[in-house]
């Protein structure tokens, strides 16, 4: 196919979080329970959302995609960092690694455009009230979620496809302990100008539109709870958002260092720290930010799990 790729490098070695070989079992170690963690806390709110007919609201909707693109985005990733930690040859295949480099990006960017859609719904349950049945339907919902898995198809597909175009005569190497695209990029011998722009672009207007609408609806949202005059009321409505505000805070923080730069200023030590942060804590920590402060999804979770 013209223009494809014909590349010589069959597989990437992947250097991983650090080549110290003491460091490999007790990192293994880590890891393997925050990932067992992340799953048992992610399907720990899917479960009770599904079956408890209470918690069949819109916000739950959204918290219950959230989870399944925690899991998802972890998995594509966790289980080969695992197996790398306890074997002497960290390799991934050419198609291996592009795959997992698309799958991980869709699922990172469809959980950023998540983040706006719930920053929407909270901004129509406390600024609309009485209309937020109206707004908020079910049909518009399942819209919201399509609209989000589908900006992160597009996003990265027009990414590995310009990947695939590359050529790669070596070095093989990724510095890096999963097959993400800027460090991919590095290793080409190919002009990687046009992808770089492409990323930079892509990523910069998704963050650039997400976070608008995030903080249009959490500025009405601040006007809205200044204008209710209970105490209490204030707080209840403060309280509904405090949660969402954490999650979507660590989510682009920790990707906008990652991805929002030029590759003159990337640097790929720095890439690992973020990058640990949201593909690993991040969708740990995501389950216990919503459940611990939400006694819906507590009370739904103790009936559900103690036969109640």
């Amino acid at each position: 196919m013209a223009g494809w790729n014909h590349t010589g490098v069959k597989e990437f070695l992947l250097v991983g979080l650090t080549e110290n070989p003491n460091l490999q079992l007790p990192l293994f170690l880590l890891f393997a329970l925050i990932y067992c963690v992340t799953l048992v806390g992610n399907w720990g709110m899917i479960v009770p959302i599904w079956l408890s007919v209470r918690l069949h609201t819109p916000m739950y909707f959204f918290l219950s995609n959230l989870s399944f693109c925690d899991i998802c985005y972890s998995t594509v990733f966790a289980p080969k960092m695992l197996v790398n930690f306890l074997s002497e040859h960290k390799s991934s295949t050419f198609s291996g690694c592009v795959l997992q480099s698309f799958f991980f990006a869709v699922y990172t960017t469809t959980e950023g455009i998540l983040l706006s859609m719930m920053a929407y719904d909270r901004y129509a349950v406390i600024v609309n009230p009485l209309l937020y049945t109206v707004i908020m339907t079910q049909r518009v919902c399942i819209q919201m979620v399509l609209v989000s898995y589908l900006g992160g198809l597009i996003n990265f597909l027009t990414h590995t496809i310009g990947l695939l175009k590359l050529d790669f005569c070596g070095p093989n190497i990724v510095n890096h302990y999963f097959c993400d695209i800027p460090p991919l990029l590095r290793l080409s011998c190919s002009d990687v100008h046009t992808n770089e722009m492409l990323l930079l672009i892509f990523s910069g207007v998704i963050a650039m539109i997400t976070f608008i609408i995030i903080m249009v609806s959490y500025v009405r949202i601040i006007i809205a709870i200044q204008r209710i005059h209970s105490a209490k009321g204030r707080h209840k409505a403060f309280s509904t958002c405090a949660s969402h505000l954490t999650a979507v805070t660590l989510f682009y923080g920790s990707v906008t260092f990652s991805y929002i730069q030029s590759s003159s200023q990337y640097s790929l030590k720095q890439e690992k720290v973020s990058a640990v942060f949201y593909t690993l804590v991040i969708p740990m920590l995501n389950p216990l930010i919503y459940s611990l402060r939400n006694k819906d999804v507590k009370d739904a979770a103790k009936g559900q799990y103690c036969g109640r």
